[in-house]
């Protein structure tokens, strides 16, 4: 790698700004793409020092970092939404619920019935 590039992503690395420490890389790739939908680039780093745990400090999560100075006020908007869409998603009912079709009783997580196969009402 010519001196002049890596020179060129150092400077780049310092000029993103963060916008949020994931939990995990599932979290932060979900996060990035919603980013990247609205046309937001962002770059992930510390995605694989979860494979060094026991070596490094329990806290090495992913962070997720804005490219563009502008589009952070934007990222930080649809970070909300993206948390509190999980949270309202966490909140489904737990009760079961019984098919209007066969009458067979499923748990709150399935949308179909496991004994017909037809969708929850």
């Amino acid at each position: 790698m010519p001196v002049r590039y890596a020179a060129r992503q150092w400077i780049f690395l310092f000029s993103m700004l963060k916008l949020y420490e994931a939990a995990d890389r599932i979290e932060a790739q979900l996060l990035m793409d919603l980013l990247h939908g609205y046309h937001i680039e962002t770059v992930l780093l510390g995605d694989y020092l979860t494979g060094a745990a026991g070596e490094l400090p329990a806290n090495a999560f992913p962070v997720i970092w804005v490219v563009e100075d502008e589009d952070l006020p934007r990222a930080r908007e649809l970070l909300a939404d993206f948390h509190s869409t999980r949270a309202q998603a966490g909140k489904a009912d737990p009760a079961p619920w019984e098919c209007g079709y066969c009458g067979e009783q499923a748990e709150c997580g399935f949308d179909l019935c496991w004994n017909c196969g037809k969708a929850r009402n």
